[in-house]
């Protein structure tokens, strides 16, 4: 592993910080956060801790309010940010990072589900379930349960997850699609299965990051659920790797189509994807002897072909800068629409999640 290279965009990227959505919670942020914090528990360099406090002291006042944020949007990405705090308040021990986290379980409180219990995507997306929305929440509310709570919830988590499974899971390609709309009225929606059409990576990114790191939050205690997910976890891990490109250990940006023409090697789901196995390898969900060389392999591959060079300023690229379904319309979901979304540096979404690989690199090395 080339750390030096690593450490030299870390530093780079970290001191030339710009938020995604200027005065705006946002979870892209939140992703950078989540990844310096990875880092930091090995190797406890001060400027990745004060980066993390001084982003949060921007957003949070004194008596806990979150600037910038509106719970009545019932937005399932503005949770995401949330698990940022529960570190700030345990390295400062401000009580009003604690309070801030209570406005982020208000709207887990009250946020609109589907008949079937998941979390609505947005208010402005009803009735429909992205795989992008588990990554946002669930990790966040197993951490306020385990806690700060009594661990009652844990039921409700969980079968959010096998809810999924039940709608959006391929059995033929043991792959999940992107999205549901329980209506199954949107343009985008398979008028059957109310599924979307296609197979994205970064969402299944998403949803294979959200079940380890719930898993890593949830009490030992409770048994039963952690083992449910782990099954979910290594059936969706196992429904991966076929696809991942031989020669470059990466996958495509529509994972089951390598051969179409415009299709590409993408970076933030790739590093999702290492992130998740190496953290899987350290809890020992999946078989380190088995499994770790493939998370070792992805991220090796990331540093060489995507950590470049523009001039003397290092660049991450490759980067799908967004993707989603609808509203109307718009962003049907098909082949050509994901390939037509704008390919990226450093975007947020991508650097968090190379962050988060490399972290779950260091953890398992310590």
């Amino acid at each position: 592993m080339n750390q030096e290279k690593i450490k030299e965009y870390l530093k780079y990227y970290l001191d030339h910080f710009t938020s995604a959505k200027k005065k705006k919670w946002n979870y892209e942020d939140g992703c950078v956060l989540l990844g310096v914090i990875q880092i930091y528990k090995t190797l406890k360099e001060p400027y990745l801790k004060d980066f993390v406090i001084d982003y949060l002291e921007e957003y949070i006042t004194e008596d806990g309010t979150i600037l910038f944020y509106d719970k009545e949007m019932y937005n399932i990405d503005c949770i995401c940010t949330g698990r940022a705090l529960f570190f700030a308040y345990e390295e400062t021990e401000n009580v009003k990072y604690l309070n801030a986290i209570g406005k982020l379980k208000e709207q887990i409180a009250s946020h609109p589900r589907t008949k079937s219990g998941n979390f609505w995507h947005k208010k402005i997306y009803p009735n429909q379930v992205w795989l992008d929305g588990l990554f946002m929440a669930q990790p966040f509310y197993i951490m306020w349960e385990t806690k700060l709570g009594k661990k009652e919830n844990y039921a409700d988590i969980v079968n959010q997850f096998k809810n999924v499974r039940t709608f959006l899971f391929d059995e033929e390609k043991k792959l999940y699609y992107h999205g549901y709309d329980e209506t199954k009225s949107m343009p985008w929606a398979d008028a059957k299965t109310g599924r979307s059409a296609n197979f994205w990576l970064r969402a299944m990114g998403w949803y294979v990051l959200a079940l380890v790191d719930t898993m890593e939050e949830m009490s030992e205690q409770i048994f039963e659920y952690y083992k449910e997910l782990s099954i979910l976890f290594k059936e969706a891990i196992r429904g991966l790797l076929p696809f991942m490109d031989n020669e470059t250990n990466l996958f495509y940006q529509v994972i089951d189509k390598p051969s179409v023409k415009e299709n590409y090697l993408e970076t933030s789901g790739s590093a999702m994807i290492a992130a998740a196995i190496l953290k899987a390898c350290r809890l020992k969900v999946l078989l380190a002897e088995k499994y770790q060389h493939i998370g070792n392999d992805i991220l090796n591959s990331l540093v060489d072909m995507k950590l470049t060079k523009e001039g003397d300023k290092p660049v991450l690229k490759d980067i799908c800068q967004m993707a989603g379904l609808g509203p109307g319309q718009d962003r049907d979901g098909s082949v050509e629409y994901y390939l037509s979304e704008p390919i990226v540096m450093d975007d947020h979404k991508g650097t968090g999640a190379f962050f988060m690989a490399y972290g779950q690199w260091l953890l398992l090395q310590s």
